[in-house]
C-alpha cells in the first residue's frame, strides 16, 4: 500500500491532467446507459404501439450518444497520452539524476544492465499502474456503478442475478494478485541479469572475438534468456489458470439472467423491453470486470517495477556532494596521515594501511609498486570517491573530508587507467572539462598532449566522432585526449594514473615536455611504469600490500636494493632499455 500511495504522489505533478482526465471517463460512462435505454423503449413502447413518429428522434439519440461517447474517448486518449508521457519523462529525470548522486561503492557492486533496465523498462511499467488505474480501472468502476445503478432501478431481480458471480470474481482476483507479484518480480530480475549479460558481452566483443569465446558467451546469453522464459512463463500458466475460470463464472450469470428472464416475463413480471435492456447492460457491466485481467497484470508489474525505482530513490546520497567548505584558494598542498582503507569493510585485510605521505605545492609525487599495491586508490581517496576509513587527508592544512565534493573536482584532473570518451564529437569531449573553452584554447590543449596532429586530420576535425567508448581512435590517442581534456581544465591539483603508458617514448617526451612547463603551476600525482615519468618526480613512493615501503628521489631509492631497485630492474623503465 505504501509502494501505491507513492507511485500515485506523482499525479500530484499534474492535477488538471488527473481531473480532465477523470472528468472525461465520467460524462463518457453516463453516456453508456442511454443506448439499453433507447432499446427498452423500442421494444416496449414504439414497436407494440406503432409510435413510428419516436423512431427518428430515439435514434438519433442513440447514434448522437456513440458519437459523443467516441469524441470523449479521443480527448481521453489525448489527455492520457500527454499525461502517460509528461510522468514517464518527469520519473526518467529523477531516477537518473538521483543515479548521478549516488556513491560510487554503489556503482562497483551494481551491474550496468540492472540499471539500464531499472530506468528503460521499469520506469513504464510503475507509470502505467497510475495512467491505467484512473482510464482504465476508475473509468471501469464509475461504468459498473453507473449501469448497476440503471439495472437496479429497471429490475432489482434481474440485477441482482446479473452482479451474483462478483464475490467469486473477486476472490479469484485476490488470489491471482498473491500469486502473480513474485513471478513478475522474478521476470524482472532475470530480465535486468539478461541486460547485464548483453551489456558485457557488446562492450567486451573484442576480447570475445580474439580468445574466440563466442560459443561460451552464446551459451552465456542462452542460459540467461532461458531464465526469463522460465519466469515468464510462470506468468503466463497463472494467467492460463485463473482468468479462464473468472470468463466461465461471469458467463455463467447471463444464461442465469436470460432464464430467470424469462420466466417472469411469461409469468408477467417483467417485459421483453426490460430484458433485452438487462442483456444489453450486462456487456456493459461486465466490459470493466473483463479489463480485470489485464489491469491486474499491469498493476502487479508495475507494483513490482515501484518498488524496484524506490528501492534507488531511498539510497543514501554521496555526502557533502555540495555542502562543505569552499576555500576561497588551492594551494595544491596535500597530506596523508595515518590513512587505512578498505573496499570491504568486513575484510580483515585493508586496501591500504598507515599511509603517510606529503605534497607540497607544485611538487610531482609519483607512486609505483605492483598490482594491487593500492596506487590507484590513493587517487581515488584524494577525489573522494572513497571515504578513508581511519586516519585523515589534509588540503592547505584542511581536512579534505569537510570540502565540498563538487568543488574540490572541479579542481582536480583526473586522467585514469580507462581513457573514456564520449560517443560524441571530440570538442564535446573536451568540453566536458571547460564548458566555455575557446577554440584556441582547446587547440592549444591538445598541441600540449600531443594531440593536435591526429586530430587535425580527421574527417571533421573537432567534430569528428570517436565512436563509443573512442574505439574508432588507438589507444595512445585515447589518453591523449584525456591528457588533452584534464589540461584544458588547467586544475591546481593533477592526477595521472598511468596516463602515459599507451603512448610512445617520443610522444611521452612531448607530454612530460608539457607537464614539467605546468609543474610550477600545480601538485601532480603519477601512477607510471615508465622510468623517464618517475624519475622526474620529486619524491617517489613505493607501496606493496597497500604500505608505503620506501619513499624518496630516484637516485635514493635505486641505491637502497630494496623494492624499488628490484620494480626497475624486472620492468619499471623496459621501454627505455
Amino acid at each position: 500500500m505504501v509502494t501505491l500511495i507513492r507511485i500515485f504522489r506523482y499525479t500530484a505533478l499534474y492535477p488538471w491532467h488527473a481531473a480532465t482526465t477523470l472528468g472525461l471517463a465520467v460524462v463518457g460512462t453516463l453516456l453508456v446507459v442511454v443506448l439499453p435505454a433507447v432499446t427498452q423503449e423500442f421494444i416496449d413502447q414504439v414497436i407494440p404501439d406503432k409510435q413510428l413518429d419516436r423512431i427518428i428522434p430515439l435514434a438519433a439519440l442513440g447514434i448522437g450518444a456513440i458519437a459523443a461517447r467516441q469524441l470523449i474517448s479521443m480527448g481521453r486518449n489525448l489527455c492520457n497520452s500527454a499525461f502517460e508521457q509528461r510522468i514517464i519523462h518527469d520519473l526518467r529525470r529523477e531516477l537518473y539524476e538521483k543515479i548521478q548522486r549516488l556513491p560510487l561503492h554503489w556503482f562497483d557492486k551494481q551491474p550496468t544492465g540492472d540499471i539500464m533496465h531499472r530506468v528503460a523498462a521499469d520506469v513504464p511499467a510503475m507509470e502505467r499502474v497510475i495512467v491505467g488505474a484512473i482510464d482504465q480501472g476508475l473509468s471501469g468502476l464509475l461504468q459498473f456503478c453507473a449501469v448497476l445503478g440503471y439495472l437496479l432501478w429497471l429490475n432489482p431481480g434481474l440485477a441482482l442475478l446479473t452482479v451474483a458471480p462478483l464475490p467469486v470474481v473477486a476472490i479469484a482476483t485476490r488470489l491471482y494478485q498473491k500469486l502473480a507479484e513474485p513471478r513478475y518480480k522474478a521476470v524482472s530480475e532475470a530480465s535486468s541479469t539478461l541486460n547485464s549479460v548483453l551489456h558485457d558481452n557488446v562492450a567486451g566483443i573484442r576480447q570475445i572475438k580474439a580468445y574466440t569465446v563466442e560459443p561460451e558467451e552464446a551459451e552465456r546469453f542462452g542460459s540467461a534468456s532461458t531464465t526469463v522464459l522460465r519466469a515468464q512463463m510462470n506468468v503466463v500458466k497463472a494467467n492460463a489458470f485463473i482468468w479462464p475460470f473468472v470468463s466461465l463464472v461471469a458467463e455463467s450469470g447471463i444464461v442465469v439472467t436470460i432464464a430467470f428472464g424469462a420466466w417472469w416475463i411469461t409469468t408477467g413480471e417483467t417485459t421483453l423491453g426490460v430484458l433485452s435492456a438487462v442483456l444489453m447492460s450486462w456487456g456493459l457491466l461486465y466490459d470493466p470486470i473483463s479489463r480485470i485481467n489485464p489491469l491486474t497484470q499491469l498493476f502487479v508489474s508495475g507494483m513490482v517495477a515501484g518498488k524496484r525505482i524506490f528501492s534507488i530513490l531511498d539510497l543514501d546520497e554521496e555526502e557533502d556532494l555540495v555542502t562543505g567548505t569552499r576555500p576561497e584558494t588551492l594551494r595544491g598542498h596535500v597530506r596523508f596521515e595515518d590513512v587505512r582503507f578498505s573496499y570491504e569493510k568486513s575484510s580483515s585485510r585493508p586496501t591500504l594501511d598507515a599511509i603517510n605521505l606529503e605534497a607540497l605545492p607544485g611538487q610531482t609525487i609519483a607512486f609505483v609498486g605492483p598490482t594491487g599495491a593500492g596506487k590507484s586508490t590513493i587517487l581515488a581517496l584524494l577525489t573522494r570517491f572513497y571515504e578513508v576509513d581511519a586516519g585523515r587527508i589534509l588540503l592547505d592544512d584542511e581536512p579534505l573530508a569537510g570540502i565540498s565534493k563538487e568543488w574540490l573536482r572541479d579542481r582536480i584532473g583526473y586522467v585514469t587507467q580507462d581513457s573514456f570518451l564520449f560517443d560524441a564529437t571530440i570538442r564535446d569531449n573536451l568540453l566536458l572539462a571547460k564548458p566555455d573553452a575557446t577554440e584556441s584554447e582547446i587547440w592549444e590543449a591538445l598541441r600540449a598532449a600531443n594531440a593536435e596532429s591526429f586530430v587535425s586530420k580527421l574527417d571533421g576535425g573537432l567534430a569528428a566522432t570517436p565512436g563509443e567508448r573512442g574505439t574508432r581512435l588507438s589507444g595512445g590517442e585515447r589518453q591523449r585526449l584525456s591528457i588533452a581534456r584534464a589540461l584544458l581544465k588547467n586544475p591546481p591539483i593533477l592526477l595521472l594514473d598511468e596516463a602515459t603508458s599507451a603512448v610512445d617514448n617520443e610522444t611521452e617526451q612531448l607530454i612530460q615536455e608539457a607537464l614539467e612547463r605546468l609543474r610550477s603551476e600545480r601538485t601532480a600525482f603519477v601512477i607510471a611504469h615508465r622510468l623517464s615519468t618517475v624519475r622526474a618526480a620529486d619524491r617517489i613512493y613505493v607501496l606493496e600490500g597497500g604500505r608505503i615501503v620506501e619513499s624518496g628521489k630516484h637516485e635514493e631509492l635505486i641505491v637502497q636494493n630494496g623494492l624499488y631497485e628490484r620494480l626497475c630492474s624486472a620492468g619499471l623503465g623496459t621501454q627505455e632499455k
